[in-house]
């Protein structure tokens, strides 16, 4: 099996692409700009094999101008794997397999690795990260979360030496697109079409919508923030195809907007640490950033024992932003720069979240529906703090709103399962947590 040594004075770094779609053929586009061909002074930077399916097709498109002219484009992995030429593998392809396997051999023959997998990172980063230190060769990831949001070297540098508690914030610009579209009272079908017409959501929306994305987003940012390793399935995520506009309507009488928020916190038991997380649609007062975040732009929220909060905002989404992240750690590479490793365990995870809860429930109109409800929320011990009901609504699908005081999610569940039994609810209510800013007892 070859090896490949990269010398960090080496003259040139030749990089083999594995996918030219849009974020692949952006990176290319972004490395021409770049100003580091052979000559310029330092490390030169080169794209020498291009991998993926259809391939004459690609090396037709617009963007190809930006690959060398000499480059190789192949449909076989092994050309560019299997090469000595290659130093570098730059994964835009995403997905577990075969995605896994081929960096796996890159790692193993001594090539270094950029990739924006974010699947891949959260559900295998521990093993891949051993491989490469094993292997003394480099593997980033800066775009895997937030697209040109520097936020993961942000945290694994520049907040190494604080001890954060909690991270929030919005990491999925589809759903944010979505959400903060229907803020003028738009439909979400409407405004998901809109969104797959902008190339912002798939034909299969469904790791968008139903929080998939974010949550594998989240489990990278808690292994570098929280140091706490957690598998992705044990966080619990809450689609949005559910919310409507009349949330908004709701929702903006409480002083607050919607949006996907992907959440984790720290939580200090005697016998060590767990981590309470949940990934989903959640009112978000309009006091907190979180909530000045519109279209495909990404949020982030560090929240540290000594260093207080920490904002990380920009654009989440698209070509250009994602290929910047990777740009930088191609160069991070090419510069021989020092990857800070920090170290993460294995933690408890929990997504049953103490909180005060929004409830919006579709009935059909007749006596006796509050204290219904009410019982239900009694009969657990949870304590309402609001009811609200807006004129102009059909009887027999009558729309209203209980927010409740902070209680268990678990507990919130039980109520839930009670009133949707009820011979007047017209569909199983919908449940929002309600963010509590600068509150950490209660969120």
């Amino acid at each position: 099996m070859s090896e490949t040594v990269l010398n960090a004075s080496q003259a040139v770094l030749n990089v083999g692409l594995l996918g030219f779609g849009t974020v692949g053929s952006s990176f290319a586009e972004v490395l021409a700009a770049s100003g580091r061909p052979e000559g310029s002074g330092g490390t030169a930077i080169r794209i020498t094999h291009v991998f993926n399916r259809d391939v004459q097709r690609k090396r037709t498109h617009p963007r190809a101008k930006f690959v060398p002219a000499d480059a190789i484009w192949t449909e076989h992995v092994e050309d560019l794997l299997g090469s000595p030429d290659v130093h570098l593998v730059v994964e835009l392809m995403g997905g577990l397999d075969p995605a896994e396997n081929w960096l796996r051999r890159a790692l193993t023959t001594g090539k270094h690795v950029a990739t924006a997998n974010k699947q891949l990172i959260a559900y295998r980063g521990s093993s891949l990260f051993e491989l490469a230190a094993s292997k003394g060769v480099q593997l980033l990831y800066g775009a895997a979360v937030a697209g040109g949001v520097p936020v993961i070297p942000g945290m694994s540098q520049g907040l190494s030496g604080d001890q954060i508690t909690r991270i929030s914030g919005i990491v999925n610009g589809t759903c944010n697109f979505i959400l903060s579209s229907m803020e003028t009272g738009a439909d979400y079908a409407e405004v998901l079409k809109k969104a797959q017409a902008l190339g912002y959501a798939e034909s299969n929306p469904s790791a968008d919508v139903d929080g998939f994305d974010a949550r594998a987003k989240l489990c990278i940012l808690s292994r570098i923030a929280l140091r706490a390793e957690i598998n992705p399935d044990d966080v619990p995520a809450q689609t949005i195809s559910h919310v409507s506009a009349i949330d908004f309507a709701y929702a903006k009488e409480l002083g607050c907007t919607v949006r996907q928020v992907s959440r984790a916190q720290i939580e200090s038991k005697p016998d060590g640490n767990k981590v309470i997380a949940r990934v989903g649609p959640m009112l978000v007062p309009m006091t907190s950033p979180i909530a000045w975040s519109h279209g495909t732009q990404n949020m982030v929220v560090t929240s540290g024992r000594f260093g207080g909060d920490v904002v990380f905002s920009g654009h989440g989404a698209g070509g250009h932003p994602t290929a910047v992240a990777v740009m930088s750690d191609v160069l991070a590479i090419a510069e021989g720069s020092a990857t800070v490793r920090l170290p993460a365990k294995p933690v408890e995870v929990s997504g049953d979240v103490t909180a005060p809860y929004y409830l919006r429930l579709i009935v059909k109109d007749r006596p006796g529906i509050v204290a219904g409800i009410a019982g239900a929320l009694a009969k657990v011990g949870i304590n309402i703090d609001t009811i609200l009901q807006h004129r102009g609504h059909p009887a027999d699908r009558l729309p209203f709103v209980v927010t409740t005081e902070p209680c268990r999610s678990a507990t919130l569940d039980k109520a839930i399962a009670d009133m949707s039994r009820m011979e007047f609810m017209v569909e199983p209510p919908l449940t929002m947590q309600i963010l509590v800013v600068d509150d950490p007892d209660t969120d």
